[in-house]
C-alpha cells in the first residue's frame, strides 16, 4: 500500500480534462461512480462532463447529451482523457462511441477491446489459459446436445456453476447441484432465447473471495467479501460483507497477471482461495468503489484522477501502419519515411549538403534549397564498431502525417545518402502519433511514391 501512495506522490501534476461515458442515472446502478467521478474532479478544479451513451453527440473536437448543445465539452487528443463505465459494455451501440473517441485519439480508460474481453467471460477464460493465470476450469455451452462435451471439460462434479456470458454484481451465476437441474435450466433458458450464451464452470469451494483494484499494473486497494449466508457468491452489491485484505507476493503477481492478460489501465481482479490456491474469477473493466472505499476508508476516487494528472500513465489505441510511410513536410514536401521503432533518439532528414550561419540551417536536396532556424547542435554516435561522434544541426519542422498536423518535429539534417530512405522518424514521433508498426506491410495508411523518392515532383 505505501509503494503505491509514493507512486501517487511523485505524479507529474499536468492539467487536464475528463469525460466519463456512462448510461443515464435512472435506475443505473452503475451512476454512483460516475457522480463520485463527477464530484472529484470539481474538487480537483478538472473540467468534467458525463457522457450518456444513449444520447451522445461526439462531433469534431466536442461533445454534449442531446438537449444539453448550449454545454459542449471541448476534447483534444492532447489534453482529454475518458473512464468508461461498465454499463456501456451492454450494447455494440454504446461501445462504437468508445471507438469513435479512440478515433480521434482520445486516451480510453479501458480501451474497447479490454472492455469487450472482460465482458465476454470465455474469452478471458482462454486468455488466462493463454498467459498462466490460475482459473477455475471453464467450457462453453452451445446447446443442450453438447452438455455433455462441456460437462467433460471442466469435469461432471457437483456442485458446479452455470453462468451467463455477460453479467454483473453477481448477477447471471448460478449454482448447479445436479445433472437434473442442469439440463432443466438449460432446456428452460433457451426455450426463454434461444441465443442465450452460457457457459460451465467447476466449482471451488471458498468462504470468501477477493476483489483488487489494479491501476497500471500497481496494486491500488483490496477488499475481502465473504460469501453471504445461505449462498455462495460474495458481491458487495448483493449485501456481502467487507473489510480490508493484504495481499501476499504470489497474489499480487497473480492478480497483475490478470490484468495484463486483458490489456487494463483501471480494472478489479476476483480470486478465491482454496488451501494456498488461488484461482482467478474474472476481471471488471469498470469496477465501482464503493464497497472497497467503506473496506478501506479511502477515497479512491480522488487518488485515481490523481493519478492521471501524470500523461506518463496515459494510454492511446494504436494504429497498424507500415514500416515505411509517407509524410508531408511543411515547406519542403512529401517524402517516404522510414519508422524505425528501434530509433529512440532522433528524427534524421538527408540534406545533401548544408551550412549554419546565424542561428539558421540551410540545406539542399534534390536541387532544392531550405531555410530553418538551428534548435542546437547535436551529437550522437555512429557505427555500431569503431563508432565515431558525430555533430548535426537540429531543426524544428510541422510534419502532416495521415491527415494530422504535428507541430515542432524536430529533425537532425544529415547525409543519407547510402541509406534506403531519407527520412528516419523516432519513437516520440510514434507515441505523438499513436501508431504501432507492422514491420512486415508497407504504406498502409498513406499512398507509396515512385521508388523511394526524397521529395516528390510536385512544387
Amino acid at each position: 500500500m505505501e509503494h503505491f501512495k509514493s507512486f501517487i506522490t511523485e505524479e507529474k501534476d499536468e492539467k487536464y480534462r475528463l469525460v466519463i461515458v456512462s448510461n443515464k442515472p435512472d435506475k443505473n446502478q452503475h451512476f454512483h461512480t460516475t457522480q463520485r467521478l463527477l464530484d472529484e474532479a470539481k474538487k480537483l478544479n478538472i473540467p468534467a462532463y458525463g457522457l450518456m451513451a444513449e444520447s451522445a453527440n461526439i462531433v469534431g473536437g466536442q461533445i454534449w447529451n442531446s438537449g444539453d448543445d448550449k454545454n459542449k465539452f471541448d476534447i483534444n487528443s492532447e489534453d482529454t482523457i475518458c473512464i468508461v463505465r461498465g454499463s456501456v459494455a451492454r450494447r455494440d451501440a454504446y461501445l462504437d462511441l468508445i471507438s469513435q473517441l479512440e478515433k480521434l485519439g482520445i486516451s480510453v480508460v479501458n480501451n474497447r477491446q479490454t472492455i469487450s474481453m472482460c465482458a465476454d467471460k470465455y474469452r478471458t477464460s482462454l486468455r488466462f489459459a493463454d498467459t498462466g493465470v490460475p482459473t477455475p476450469k471453464t467450457a462453453l455451452l452451445q446447446s443442450e446436445k453438447t452438455l455433455q462435451e462441456s460437462l467433460d471439460i471442466v469435469g461432471e462434479k457437483y456442485p458446479m456453476i452455470l453462468k451467463t456470458l455477460r453479467g454483473s454484481k453477481g448477477v447471471g451465476v448460478i449454482f448447479i447441484e445436479s445433472k437434473r437441474q442442469l439440463t432443466s435450466l438449460i432446456q428452460l433458458l433457451m426455450k426463454q432465447d434461444e441465443k442465450t450464451e452460457l457457459l460451465l464452470q467447476s466449482y471451488i469451494k471458498s468462504d470468501f473471495d477477493v476483489r483488487v483494484i489494479i491501476l497500471n499494473n500497481e496494486i491500488l486497494a483490496s477488499m475481502r467479501r465473504d460469501v453471504l449466508k445461505g449462498d455462495f457468491r460474495s458481491n458487495y452489491s448483493q449485501g456481502a460483507k467487507v473489510k480490508e485484505y493484504i495481499l501476499n507476493d504470489e497474489e499480487k503477481r497473480i492478480c497483475i497477471d490478470a490484468a495484463k492478460a486483458v490489456d487494463g489501465i483501471y480494472t478489479a481482479v476476483d480470486f478465491i482461495k482454496n488451501g494456498k490456491d488461488t484461482f482467478v474469477l474474472e476481471v471488471n473493466s469498470s469496477p465501482g468503489t464503493a464497497g472497497i472505499e467503506d473496506a478501506t476508508g479511502r477515497n479512491l476516487m480522488k487518488e485515481i484522477l490523481v493519478h492521471f494528472k501524470n500523461r506518463d500513465n496515459w494510454r492511446w489505441v494504436a494504429e497498424e501502419i507500415g514500416r515505411f510511410e509517407s509524410i508531408h513536410i511543411k515547406g519542403v514536401g512529401n517524402i517516404v519515411a522510414n519508422f524505425d521503432t528501434g530509433n529512440s533518439a532522433r528524427c534524421i532528414i538527408h540534406a545533401d549538403k548544408y551550412t549554419v550561419k546565424n542561428g539558421k540551417v540551410i540545406w539542399e536536396a534534390q536541387g532544392k534549397k531550405f531555410t530553418n532556424r538551428l534548435v542546437k547542435m547535436t551529437k550522437w554516435e555512429r557505427g555500431a564498431l569503431d563508432a565515431e561522434v558525430i555533430e548535426r544541426p537540429l531543426v524544428s519542422m510541422n510534419v502532416d502525417f495521415n491527415g494530422t498536423i504535428y507541430e515542432d518535429v524536430k529533425f537532425a539534417i544529415d547525409d543519407r545518402t547510402e541509406k534506403t530512405t531519407k527520412c528516419l522518424m523516432n519513437q516520440n514521433f510514434m507515441r505523438r502519433a499513436k501508431v504501432m508498426i507492422n514491420p512486415s506491410r508497407k504504406f498502409v495508411v498513406t499512398d507509396r511514391h515512385d521508388g523511394f523518392e526524397i521529395f516528390d515532383k510536385t512544387p
